[in-house]
């Protein structure tokens, strides 16, 4: 493991105390360094709602995000299970996993991934989300690598949590619905680049991460512009 690397991520998921947080780019880079620093083949994390329901708000990859969208449509899966409980879940071999999840096995296998194991996003008894990481091949999860991801999701929680303000929970909730709709723009925005570009979608979402980036720039109002054609993005396309 890289140890620079890994005390920078700490760093960079502890530093939100910015005026334009992006909740959506944040928790893109909590999955992009669970897969760069832990081995995990790919990851996505499941954010609750001003409901208390589970929504889709960061995938590593296009596999990840249908897959975590077919667990919440099925109301089955490590995910929802950890949520639900409290404590991670951690399925070395998905294959051993058809009477817990028939359909979710099913689905992840075919997507590719041999294991599985989710892990809460929590701070004391308030759990907001988790954290998904899955493996390729059915193999047993490194020991040394899953207390760091525990680690890791427990920063990013804290984060999260560091927005609130004395109306701590309303803030949240909008904050979190403020980020939905943001992921809405954004997969709008992703298909229609991909679709003019000739290109798959997560290609599509490094472009325009890459742009926002660069351009200093918020995904969502890339996005939104990219949509409504409302002004010249030089260099994405259009």
């Amino acid at each position: 493991m890289d140890q620079q690397l890994l005390a920078k991520t700490f760093v960079e998921l502890a530093d939100n105390l910015v005026a334009d947080f992006d909740i959506i780019d944040f928790l893109r880079l909590l999955t992009d360094r669970c897969v760069g620093m832990l081995d995990a083949s790919a990851a996505g994390v499941l954010l609750a709602d001003r409901d208390g329901k589970l929504r889709v708000m960061a995938a590593s990859d296009e596999r990840v995000r249908l897959l975590e969208l077919f667990q919440l449509q099925n109301d089955e899966g490590p995910c929802l299970e950890c949520f639900r409980t409290g404590v991670p879940v951690i399925v070395p071999d998905l294959g051993t996993a058809t009477a817990r999840w028939p359909r979710f096995s099913v689905a992840a296998r075919r997507s590719g991934f041999g294991a599985v194991q989710a892990l809460p996003m929590r701070l004391r008894d308030e759990i907001v989300g988790a954290l998904n990481l899955f493996h390729t091949s059915p193999d047993p999860f490194d020991p040394a690598a899953t207390p760091v991801a525990q680690a890791l999701a427990d920063v990013a929680t804290i984060s999260l949590l560091q927005q609130r303000t004395a109306e701590r929970s309303t803030v949240l909730n909008e904050q979190l619905q403020t980020a939905l709709n943001s992921r809405v723009l954004i997969e709008q925005a992703k298909g229609k680049l991909a679709e003019r570009q000739g290109i798959d979608m997560e290609q599509a979402f490094t472009a325009l991460r890459g742009y926002a980036r660069a351009h200093n720039r918020r995904l969502a109002d890339v996005a939104r512009a990219l949509i409504d054609s409302s002004e010249p993005l030089t260099g994405l396309g259009s």
